[in-house]
């Protein structure tokens, strides 16, 4: 976000010179491209960044003084894939992905119902094939709280695919240099190339996340109780509860996981 919207304009300027104007015409600017989004993400962003300014006294006062979000409230997505959809995806999935890579990925979305940040940054350490778990790092984490993760027998298949294809790279999802991850906003760009070829098989347009609220979606169809369906998917909690409970409830996401997996594979 730096590298695209602020530091062309503002590279070489002293920070105590900028004024909340030029705040809203940059974040004007981004919303008039189409990114409303970005828009909101990047006064977040800037707006942290002046307050630890004041917070080290190198400023007195911030210019991002905004009222409201620039790019107005997100709309919430509510794609979730049909069961036909669903069926369509898993037992088709190898002739749509023109590679392999891709292919188990996504499969490994579906089936972990993790983000693709998670899993585009993972790296092998964190797995453990016999004890089928994944252990993801807060560092790694949206909400920065680390995570267990149940395996799947199905999913650990798809993982080891993944490992043979990384060719010894630590990451799971190795970028051209295998010394650094790929970048997670490739797994949509792979999504959305393939969106012809999905449709072909009576798959409308998703985006990755989909997966995710899919899979949530069908352990609630599947009897598994909200309380657990947000742990699985690794959901923050209330304050309280986050003091207080700090148990893992493992068991009880593998079961629902496993469940999942038991309906993926009836269809």
């Amino acid at each position: 976000m730096l590298r695209a919207d602020v530091l062309p304009k503002w590279h070489w300027r002293d920070g105590r010179t900028i004024t909340s104007r030029e705040v809203i015409e940059l974040l004007d600017k981004v919303v008039e491209r189409g990114a409303p989004v970005m828009a909101n993400n990047l006064a977040q962003m800037l707006g942290h960044m002046f307050k630890f300014a004041i917070h080290r006294g190198t400023l007195e006062s911030s210019p991002v003084q905004l009222l409201y979000r620039p790019g107005g409230k997100p709309r919430r997505r509510k794609r979730v894939l049909s069961e036909e959809e669903l069926r369509s995806f898993v037992t088709n999935i190898d002739s749509i992905c023109r590679t392999k890579k891709r292919r188990h990925a996504l499969m490994v979305l579906l089936l972990t119902m993790q983000r693709r940040g998670e899993l585009a940054r993972a790296e092998w350490s964190e797995f453990d094939f016999d004890n089928r778990r994944w252990k993801i790092p807060a560092s790694h984490s949206k909400n920065k709280r680390e995570h267990a993760v149940p395996l799947t027998r199905w999913a650990v298949d798809e993982l080891k695919a993944l490992k043979l294809l990384a060719d010894g790279s630590r990451f799971v999802l190795p970028g051209k240099n295998p010394e650094r991850h790929a970048d997670p906003k490739l797994v949509t760009r792979s999504v959305k190339r393939l969106l012809p070829q999905f449709l072909a098989h009576h798959i409308h347009a998703f985006v990755p996340h989909d997966l995710r609220r899919t899979g949530r979606t069908t352990l609630g169809r599947l009897g598994v109780t909200p309380f657990i369906g947000e742990r699985v998917i690794n959901h923050s909690k209330d304050v309280l509860e986050d003091t207080y409970d700090l148990w893992d409830y493992f068991d009880e996401k593998r079961d629902a996981l496993e469940r999942f997996e038991t309906y993926l594979l009836q269809l």
